[in-house]
């Protein structure tokens, strides 16, 4: 597609995995603003690092990108985010992370 400029409609983009959903423009909106609410519910480290892991395996290898994201997932085990979200699993509840 790169070299010949080939079109395709949001179906066989679909299909080719180039887009994780099809949604009617009438509904774009809404929903980019639901999926940003269910992100932002996450813990924000949780989310920064794993954006920073997604970013960085463009730049290297498969080898070097799973280290690299062993060693975030790693990290995670320090945070506060991390505890309340074992705990709120645990208890069968949503968790109430406080992003740090």
């Amino acid at each position: 597609m790169c070299l010949t400029g080939r079109m395709m409609d949001a179906q066989e983009a679909h299909q080719s995995g180039l887009v994780s959903r099809i949604v009617p423009a009438a509904r774009l909106v809404e929903e980019a603003l639901q999926t940003a609410e269910a992100i932002a519910a996450f813990s924000l480290p949780a989310v920064m690092m794993a954006k920073e892991a997604i970013n960085r395996s463009y730049e290297s290898s498969l080898a070097e990108g799973v280290r690299f994201e062993r060693r975030l997932f790693h990290s995670m085990f320090g945070t506060a985010d991390q505890r309340e979200g074992m705990a709120a699993f645990i208890e069968k509840r949503n968790p109430a992370f406080e992003h740090g």
